[in-house]
């Protein structure tokens, strides 16, 4: 299945699912009708029970007489508890049907979003809420899709039968139905507003919560003593989001009550009417029990249930809106392609006059940017925080395309390139890398999915499952000295890494890192970029770190970047960025002579290394 590119719209909730598993949805659909025709054949089967048994009383008919519309009536109640349990099963086996199939294609649409959308504040948002249990979403508006069809021919069938009756009566019932259906709507539709109103509090509430309650800020808390004040914020956001919920409840409640008894009047003049065709016998008394029974049965549903149901569907066509726009963000071609296999190594890189800046943007990032990298040197990007150092790898990887003047690898514009030779040709630790918590083995073989080789030393890294080997992971982790991590657990290599995993172990903040940086060794892409990895690490140990990368990447292509210089002394050459563009650019010894920019940021952190 694929997120089409189209206006999502109520019907949808029905023929996704019905296309995903058309054997249960029209279990589900078959089981709702029986429901819902049961009020009309209930009143058929009492009257016939109340009937048969008058005339049993009176001696018209013999006592074997009232077998049937017994049996009828005892089969009603078995139905009820029977299909309860069974069509709980094929909601749920629905729901696993509905997750394979429509998580997988939400989640594939967010990986060919273009990458402004994941930056963006607005589109991201947009996102996430799409992507909170899409299938749990499906499933909810085939509920209530399900029991709106079912009110219709619950009130329906029971007004036929009626019609078949007193037809005039059916009239009445019908005139007092649509008041009461026009308020429920009018109710649901408040009560969803002012839950929307009150989520942007409880998000900031449950945010803040975090912060007073989660693991990850527990030493933070600890120092600075900040609990009491954040209390005070989370009291605010939680009383206030609490005082709108309750006063929709209170709206809300008053509503259904005021339905509810509207409906027991209406209920209680409809039994009144009923006794003028009673006595002239036009119906019997088992029928005349068989409307009452019925019609206080569908009063609860009109004061109930169509106030619940007006709601739910308001909520669930927000979410038809929200997925609508999400289908309709562009994508980027190719993005979910895997790396291509063994990329050549480009031997020169060259940015000619590039201008850029970010989409919703006035400000350049980068302003008329060029430069050239060749093959197998080691590179330096440095300069304050937000010159544009990053900006350079988003634009050299594919991840933004609209930029002015060109950039070429070997002659070739880079908009020529596919995602797929992209993915290959690089590959970047970034400062805010990922901890993926799950075995040390996967953590870093998902860095070469082709099994395409490790890239240090002469070691073929490929897996049998299309991932790096173990022993291409044991020869990064070693080149790294993290070797000691995959032995001290029995399973080696194949332990849990993280909190997540029962047994799983935690790691330190610099052997996560490396755990990152292990992840572009086994890549088989040709450069390698570290985007400040090793930020959080005091200016030493960072200094240490890259060293160490350069060690290993000695005939390699590769780029650093770094606002702290310790590091860049390593770079056969060093580019130095400034208010979007290349200020200065050499080795360290000639740029220290040229007593510029780079000289003067390498004096000012000079006491850094000492």
């Amino acid at each position: 299945m694929k997120i089409e590119r189209r206006e999502y719209i109520l019907k949808d909730f029905f023929l996704i699912p019905f296309k995903l598993s058309p054997g249960l949805v029209s279990l589900r659909v078959a089981d709702k009708a029986v429901y819902a025709l049961i009020p009309a054949l209930q009143v058929l089967a009492t009257a016939k029970f109340i009937d048969t048994a008058i005339d049993i009383y009176n001696g018209a008919q013999e006592r074997g007489a009232i077998a049937f519309p017994l049996a009828c009536l005892m089969l009603h109640i078995a139905h009820q508890y029977l299909t309860f349990a069974l069509m709980g099963f094929v909601r749920a086996k629905t729901g696993v049907r509905l997750t394979a199939a429509f998580r997988t294609a939400v989640t594939e649409k967010r990986a060919l979003l273009e990458y402004r959308h994941v930056e963006n504040n607005e589109t991201w948002d947009l996102i996430e809420r799409v992507g909170k249990d899409p299938a749990g979403r499906l499933v909810g508006g085939l509920d209530i899709l399900l029991r709106m069809g079912d009110i219709a021919l619950r009130i329906g069938s029971v007004l036929a039968v009626l019609i078949a009756q007193v037809w005039w009566v059916a009239l009445v019932i019908m005139c007092f139905s649509i008041p009461l259906l026009t308020l429920a709507v009018k109710s649901g539709k408040a009560h969803y507003e002012s839950s929307k109103e009150a989520a942007r509090h409880t998000r900031r509430a449950q945010y803040l919560q975090s912060a007073l309650s989660g693991r990850d800020n527990v030493e933070e808390r600890a120092l600075f003593g900040y609990t009491g004040a954040l209390n005070v914020k989370y009291r605010d956001k939680y009383q206030t989001a609490y005082k709108i919920n309750m006063k929709a409840q209170r709206m809300r409640y008053v509503r259904i009550k005021t339905a509810s008894l509207i409906t027991v009047l209406v209920s209680v003049l409809i039994s009144g009417v009923l006794i003028a065709p009673l006595g002239a016998g036009a119906i019997s008394v088992g029928m005349f029990m068989g409307f009452v029974t019925a019609t206080f049965g569908l009063a609860q549903a009109l004061s109930w249930e169509l106030t619940y149901i007006a709601g739910e569907l308001a909520d669930h066509r927000e979410y038809l809106r929200d997925l609508t726009a999400f289908a309709r963000l562009s994508e980027t071609e190719g993005a979910a392609d895997a790396p291509a296999r063994r990329p050549e190594e480009p031997r020169c890189i060259e940015f000619n006059c590039v201008s850029f800046k970010y989409p919703g943007t006035d400000r350049p990032v980068l302003n008329n940017l060029s430069m050239k990298l060749f093959a197998k040197k080691h590179y330096a990007f440095v300069g304050v925080n937000g010159a544009g150092k990053t900006t350079i790898t988003k634009l050299l990887t594919g991840l933004y395309d609209n930029y002015t003047g060109d950039i070429a690898i070997d002659g070739k514009n880079l908009r020529e390139f596919t995602q797929a030779e992209l993915k290959a040709m690089f590959t970047i630790v970034y400062q805010d890398f990922a901890k993926y918590q799950i075995s040390l083995a996967d953590s870093v073989g998902i860095g070469n999915v082709n099994g395409a080789g490790v890239g240090i030393g002469n070691v073929d890294g490929a897996g049998s499952d299309g991932g790096a080997s173990d022993r291409g992971v044991l020869d990064a982790l070693e080149a790294l000295g993290l070797t000691e991590v995959a032995e001290r657990r029995p399973e080696g290599v194949r332990a849990p890494i993280g909190k997540i995993i029962a047994g799983g172990e935690d790691l330190s903040g610099g052997e996560w890192q490396r755990v990152a940086i292990a992840r572009s060794l086994v890549s088989g892409a040709p450069v390698r970029i570290l985007d400040e990895p090793t930020a959080s690490l005091d200016p030493v140990a960072e200094s240490a770190v890259y060293e160490m990368y350069a060690k290993i990447s000695a005939g390699k292509s590769t780029v650093f970047i770094t606002h702290r210089l310790g590091a860049a002394r390593l770079a056969d050459e060093i580019f130095v960025i400034s208010d979007g563009c290349v200020a200065e650019q050499g080795p360290h010894e000639e740029l220290m002579e040229k007593n510029g920019l780079y000289a003067r940021m390498f004096e000012a952190q000079r006491g850094w290394y000492a």
